[in-house]
């Protein structure tokens, strides 16, 4: 038996209409309600179309008008036919029309894409232009329909679109020439192509925007470059001439000097970005190269005109604020994510940094991307993205334009399905199962749009362009004679080692070198504003060399214009961030994010450093981690004091909490590689410490108690202890590329000679028996820190009557006090100090702040429980509370004691090692000065005064309060 006869339907096909059956077997496609047979590869490849049944009446409407036997031949034996004719009746009714009107040019579609146009009159020109366009379209679209034909990239569509453009100009002059008596001798015209069509990248629909200039009779090749627009405009497209010197309302063609003379005296910011563009196309070639080579000097120095970046900026928010609001979302050309965004930025970029960088002079989107990219401009990946969405948006914008050949940038409305679906089958989307092909397509543009926003806020809107913007161009030729002189003028004190230092970081071709080279013009300009112009570029050096394998580096300091800033300031002022920062590299990512960089509660920055080194069961490698998160946590804390974003008390307070965490994680480490514990221990901060008030060169003071476990002997909890505390200290000041880490015991009873770990009793027997006064006025500042909590409670316990005496002082031990501070004073100063600036020991300095609180401490605390602090701000705030200390004498203390300590830090961070003594001159006096809030240009003197104003103050009232002495 036969098998029987399957039905088949033309919705099968994608057809939907009605007639589609009956059109099919008019066409011979289809007969007793089945394909024909060999009919299969055409109704396939009808189905691909990006409207089936547009495609299938188009054909209808040729079978009546051309040899319908050669064509139906054709499109069952030649792939290429079927994929080029069936694209483009699935996709444009004004193409369609076309073929409808001249039935013989399906034929060509077997042709290579060939734009050239033969002269004729204007309608052979009208009609020549379209049969081009038509070959162009159908080529560009053919793979849609027949996926085994080649992809044809939007770049090479555009360019051939630009190069039909090009020769329909040529044409229609040569046209204009015939109609103009005398036009050839009488004047030279070239046509100079702007916008896209000048850039190589021309749409499907699009005005050509030229400008015309001329020599001779500028009255002929007035009449020339009007009839040749004319002769266009009627035959291929419109000509626009609105980019010419005083737009619409200047003389439609001038000669090389009348642009000469315009561009140099009355051009607008944007007129320069629109000659970004220009080339000769038609006409003189010489005139135009003439033309070009007098506006491009013009173009590559725009950058230096005043608010340039701004007024770019400016110029794409007007254009986006002119798009209605209902159609902001949709409008491909002009609104947010749109084509626009992208051309603004990439012109932007290349009008900065192609003074210094020729391979920048380029004049299409898409590979002006490319090359900055290449060249370290741009992130390669942002390029990437940047080019892709670009190339998406313009593709989504040449398959609307083909439509009826109008001109529209206008995405669909999302409740638009038919129209939907059309243009995601016209770019060959396809339903994922999920999604429908218009969701699929939505989706696409969506993503494309707002990747395009994101780029184009952070490209466009990069704080760094408007610094290299407001570089002069000779000074972004970085190893010139000239730049030695600029180098002086900046205030470099060595050009020629600054020079050197700079070639280095710019040599070669590398993408690292040209990042570099666009760089280090603006942070040479950002040094010269710091204290230490020379030793901020060595630095910048030494850092950018120790990073270059750091794939993230540059790029955040080429993207991030507030990293670049603040690092120069860093690095111009700091000897102790640089050798930081080379160790702790991923700070630099907050220097671009103020809120992290300052980060949180600094009582809890801690927490996180505990949590990270507990994860490390060996010792070694455990107090390893804990040093290299605590020169993190130093690298950022001083980067933002430095900045001015950290206020002091926060600044001791998270270096006092940094320092206590890494003794609590080596003390954590220590004793679980030191076998069973015998006994429970305990640290307690002493000095700064215990008070919360540590600086950066500030070694911790400590002390060591412990308390035996039941059934374990005095010695044996002291013996095993003592190995764990040994085993800390060894481990933290063991040589690394980090500090070492001193832990200082010297305070413990009986000093250096005394056990380094005591028990709790045993401290209890010293201090009821031996304690001297200066070891109880040492305990003042006594806090607990690290290990055992309820061993350190007891701890603080037991030293409270000590400290806190009930009964206050007597006057032998106020004498005894006054007696030590005295001899403090006169052996303690180093040899050669200046009382007068010593932060520590001086007149007015921190011991004289410290000393007069905390004998106000010890002789009412016992009374007055707010003086039971560590702190010695909290307590001078307890004393004027309570009456012993007048409030103008507490803010002199206080300012003298705030501007010591900040001082002192400021030593530290400077000079990159601790020091009491302030400078007096030279640099370093400048570099703390700005430190301390005074201007790199002022006199750095002023600083000086005002130090020893205010400790002389402080000084006053420490020989009142302290030492008894009457006013």
């Amino acid at each position: 038996m036969s098998e029987p006869v399957r039905h088949a339907s033309p919705a099968r096909f994608g057809l939907t209409e009605p007639r589609s059956e009956e059109v099919l077997r008019g066409l011979g496609l289809w007969a007793d309600r089945r394909p024909t047979e060999g009919s299969e590869p055409v109704l396939s490849a009808l189905s691909r179309c990006p409207d089936p049944d547009l495609a299938l009446r188009g054909l209808e409407r040729l079978h009546a008008v051309a040899d319908w036997d050669a064509l139906s031949a054709a499109l069952h034996e030649d792939v290429v036919v079927r994929g080029r004719l069936l694209a483009v009746l699935g996709s444009s009714t004004a193409l369609s029309d076309f073929l409808v009107v001249n039935p013989e040019r399906w034929r060509s579609l077997t042709d290579e894409v060939d734009v050239s146009l033969e002269l004729g009159d204007g309608d052979v020109l009208r009609t020549e232009y379209r049969a081009k366009l038509l070959l162009v379209a159908a080529n560009d679209l053919a793979h849609v329909v027949e996926p085994d034909l080649p992809f044809v990239p939007y770049d090479t569509v555009a360019a051939q679109l630009s190069d039909l453009a090009v020769s329909a100009l040529r044409a229609s002059l040569k046209l204009a020439e015939a109609r103009v008596n005398g036009a050839s001798d009488r004047c030279q015209l070239a046509v100079i192509a702007m916008g896209k069509c000048g850039a190589n990248e021309l749409n499907y629909v699009s005005d050509v925007d030229v400008v015309f200039v001329a020599e001779g009779d500028l009255g002929v090749a007035t009449r020339l470059a009007s009839t040749m627009m004319q002769i266009a405009g009627q035959s291929c497209f419109e000509v626009d001439a609105a980019l010419r010197p005083e737009g619409k309302a200047g003389a439609l063609v001038r000669t090389l000097d009348g642009h000469a003379s315009y561009y140099k005296k009355w051009a607008r910011t944007w007129e320069f970005q629109a000659l970004l563009k220009a080339r000769p196309v038609a006409g003189d070639a010489e005139l135009g190269q003439a033309y070009l080579d007098v506006v491009r000097p013009y173009v590559w120095t725009a950058a230096e005109r005043e608010n340039f970046v701004e007024d770019v900026q400016a110029m794409r928010r007007r254009v986006e604020d002119h798009v209605p609001t209902p159609l902001a979302d949709r409008e491909l050309k002009l609104g947010r994510g749109g084509l626009r965004d992208v051309e603004f930025a990439v012109q932007l970029l290349q009008l900065v940094h192609g003074r210094s960088d020729e391979g920048l002079r380029i004049q299409a989107t898409t590979a002006a991307l490319a090359a900055l990219g290449q060249g370290g401009y741009v992130g390669r990946d942002d390029a990437a993205d940047f080019g892709r969405s670009y190339r998406f948006l313009r593709t989504l914008e040449h398959r609307l334009q083909l439509q009826r050949l109008l001109r529209t940038h206008l995405f669909p409305a999302d409740d638009d399905v038919t129209a939907l679906r059309w243009l995601a089958r016209s770019v060959g989307l396809a339903a994922d199962g999920r999604r429908s092909e218009g969701q699929v397509l939505l989706a696409e543009f969506r993503r494309h749009a707002n990747q395009v926003r994101r780029l184009h806020e952070k490209l466009f809107y990069r704080p760094l362009l408007q610094s290299v913007a407001g570089v002069p161009t000779e000074a972004l030729r970085l190893t010139t004679k000239e730049a030695v002189a600029r180098l002086a003028a900046l205030g470099y004190t060595s050009p020629d080692g600054a020079l050197r230092h700079i070639q280095a970081l710019t040599h070669g071709m590398s993408r690292r070198a040209r990042i570099q080279g666009a760089l280090l013009p603006v942070l040479l300009d950002l040094f010269a504003g710091t204290p230490d112009a020379d030793g901020g570029l060595l630095a910048y050096r030494k850092v950018s060399e120790a990073l270059a394998e750091t794939p993230w580096y540059l790029r955040l300091l080429r993207d991030e214009g507030a990293v670049v800033e603040r690092l120069a300031v860093l690095l111009g002022t700091s000897r102790l961030v640089p050798d930081l920062l080379v160790r702790a590299p991923e700070v630099l990512r907050l220097l671009a994010d103020t809120d992290a960089l300052v980060g949180g509660d600094p009582h809890a920055i801690g927490k996180p450093l505990r949590s990270a080194v507990s994860r490390y069961g060996d010792a070694a490698r455990a107090i390893a981690a804990a040093r290299s998160l605590r020169r993190h946590e130093m690298l950022r804390i001083a980067a933002a004091d430095l900045l001015g974003f950290m206020p002091l008390e926060t600044v001791c307070v998270s270096l006092s909490e940094v320092w206590g965490s890494v003794l609590q994680s080596a003390l954590d480490a220590a004793v679980r590689s030191s076998g069973e514990p015998v006994a429970a221990l305990s640290v307690i901060g002493m000095g700064r410490l215990g008070g919360h008030e540590l600086g950066y060169g500030s070694d911790a003071d400590v002390l060591f108690v412990c308390k035996p476990l039941d059934g374990v002997s005095d010695a044996d909890a002291v013996k095993w202890a003592s190995g764990v505390v040994e085993k800390i200290r060894r481990l933290l000041g063991a040589p690394s590329q980090d500090p070492p880490l001193q832990v200082d015991a010297d305070l413990r009873p009986e000093g250096r000679q005394g056990p380094l770990v005591r028990t709790l009793d045993s401290y209890r027997a010293y201090y009821r028996q031996w304690a001297e006064i200066w070891e109880k006025q040492a305990l003042l500042r006594a806090r607990f820190l690290a290990g055992d909590a309820e061993l350190g409670a007891e701890f603080e316990a037991l030293i409270a009557p000590l400290r806190y005496p009930a009964d206050g002082l007597d006057a032998a031990s106020v004498r005894e006090i006054r007696r030590i501070k005295a001899r403090v004073d006169a052996e303690r100063l180093p040899r050669g100090a200046d009382p007068s600036t010593h932060t520590k020991l001086g007149r007015g300095g921190l011991a004289d702040v410290e000393w007069t609180v905390q004998l106000l401490q010890l002789q009412h605390s016992g009374a007055v429980p707010g003086l039971r602090t560590p702190s010695t701000m909290a307590a001078m705030g307890a004393a004027v509370d309570a009456g012993l200390l007048a409030a103008g004498d507490a803010a002199e203390l206080t300012a003298a004691w705030n501007l010591a300590t900040q001082a002192r830090n400021a030593v530290t961070l400077v000079r990159g090692k601790a020091s009491d003594q302030l400078p007096t001159s030279g640099r370093d006096l400048v570099a703390v000065a700005s430190v301390m809030g005074h201007p790199p240009g002022g006199d750095p003197g002023e600083f000086l005064e005002e130090y020893r104003r205010t400790t002389r103050r402080a000084r006053a009232v420490a020989e009142r309060v302290f030492y008894g002495e009457k006013p």
